[in-house]
């Protein structure tokens, strides 16, 4: 069994591995915790104006850097919770970045945290889970937060 686990460092994601660790997996199960970095800052970047394209790439970095951190955290959780589990960070959208993986790796299932943000906050600011929920090639776990 294969399980791609799409965290960022939120509390939900943080609920998300705390119920992966928690439910009795396969002998044969293996984890791929994975975190997307956004690269859209480099959108804000002014053409001709190297400074502000800079400053984005600084930021990038700075991101990628922050999400191999927790990832890594979160691979040790797993480990020490006695499971296969690797660490990944991939640029780009988090929803289709998940949903790339599971369908690459053939993944069996997807776990993301739900912020449960609906109405007018989940059209600013999206849904990973919702995007994840309607495109992934396999089952999805959805872990909304505890009351």
């Amino acid at each position: 069994m294969k399980v791609v686990i799409g965290i960022d460092n939120s509390s939900c994601s943080k609920e998300a591995m705390r119920l992966v660790r928690t439910i009795r997996w396969p002998v044969n199960a293996r984890f791929i915790v994975l975190s997307a970095v956004p690269t859209a800052t480099a959108a804000y970047a002014v053409p001709g104006e190297p400074g502000a394209f800079g400053a984005s790439v600084e930021a990038i970095e700075e991101m990628t850097k922050a999400h191999e951190e927790f990832t890594a955290r979160a691979e040790d959780e797993l480990r020490t919770a006695g499971l296969e589990t690797e660490a990944r960070v991939e640029p780009g959208d988090p929803g289709p970045v998940i949903v790339e993986t599971a369908d690459k790796e053939k993944a069996d299932l997807v776990v993301v945290g739900s912020h449960g943000r609906s109405g007018f906050s989940k059209l600013l600011m999206g849904s990973v889970a919702s995007h994840v929920v309607t495109h992934a090639p396999c089952s999805v776990l959805v872990v909304k937060p505890r009351k």
